[in-house]
């Protein structure tokens, strides 16, 4: 609600409060004019007067209430700006509270730092009191180790005074080289006896694959053995087979010669009695043969029966 409407409800709720009872008890303390007199005029300037009596005493009242309201209008700036400025220091107090509060965890957990960091110094103390135990033991381990040492450092004087070396530091220089080419040498034949090993190794894994093809190889032998010896036996018996028939042959072949032989014979015979020229070649038999079969026979002189040549 803005301060003008404000204004006007408070000044008409003002009026009506204080001038409503009022006016009814002036005009009721006036004397009715009726009773003095009935002229209108005198009643119209009696109205006049009154109202402007009325007036001015609303007037008054209407100044009188506005210093009242403009005095209220300064106080209610005035509150205005003491609200702001309360309102700041209430925000500058929050700040002020939220700033402590900040503080306030930033300083618990820096004591919380300082507190782990002090667990952790006294850690580190007593760790570093221990090892200070362990050092002062070590010590004194070493020291009675030097002091028994000691005899070693006077061999090794002697050592110098007796050899081509000059200072201790020399024997024992020459003596980290020896031993470092022992250490070579000791990892070299030990790489060199891996290397045997290796090769042990493969050599057996060779043999055991060599022995392996030669067991086959065996084993095709003895099967290619048995083979053989089928084969020879069945040559011999083939070799048999074939004089066998290579007898048989020069059998025949002289059989057959003889036939032919035999055979030539009669043709001939027959050709000279038939007194024919023949055409049939000597080497062919089975004409021939159809010659002396199948040709006219010859008959004796006063034979009546045909002749008859003998095969024997």
């Amino acid at each position: 609600m803005s301060l003008g409407i404000m204004e006007e409800e408070d000044l008409a709720e003002y009026f009506r409060l204080q001038y409503g009872e009022r006016l009814l008890q002036l005009l009721q303390k006036f004397p009715s004019f009726e009773d003095h007199s009935d002229s209108p005029s005198i009643r119209l300037l009696e109205k006049k007067k009154e109202a402007k009596i009325m007036h001015h005493a609303m007037q008054q009242k209407k100044e009188t209430f506005q210093r009242r309201m403009e005095t209220l209008n300064l106080r209610w700036e005035e509150l205005g700006v003491k609200e702001a400025q309360l309102k700041a220091h209430i925000q500058k107090f929050e700040q002020f509270i939220q700033e402590n509060d900040q503080k306030r965890i930033r300083a618990l957990k820096k004591a919380n730092k300082e507190r782990e960091l002090k667990k952790q110094c006294t850690r580190e103390l007593a760790k570093a009191k221990q090892e200070m135990a362990a050092l002062r033991l070590e010590h004194q381990r070493l020291s009675a180790k030097l002091q028994e040492y000691s005899i070693f450092n006077k061999y090794l004087e002697k050592v110098v005074e007796n050899s081509e070396f000059e200072e201790i530091h020399e024997v024992i220089a020459r003596y980290k080289t020896l031993v470092s080419m022992h250490q070579d040498l000791m990892q070299s034949a030990q790489e060199g006896q891996e290397k045997v090993e290796r090769a042990k190794a493969q050599l057996a894994r060779y043999k055991e694959e060599k022995d392996d093809e030669i067991l086959q190889h065996n084993n095709e032998l003895a099967r290619l053995q048995m083979r053989f010896d089928r084969a020879r036996s069945d040559v011999i018996i083939w070799e048999s087979r074939w004089a066998h028939i290579q007898n048989t042959a020069a059998k025949k072949t002289l059989l057959l010669g003889t036939i032919k032989m035999a055979t030539l014979n009669l043709f001939q015979i027959v050709s000279k009695q038939l007194k024919e020229a023949s055409l049939v070649s000597l080497e062919d038999t089975h004409k021939q043969l159809d010659t002396v079969r199948g040709g006219p026979s010859a008959r004796p002189a006063g034979s009546t029966e045909p002749r008859r040549f003998s095969m024997g």
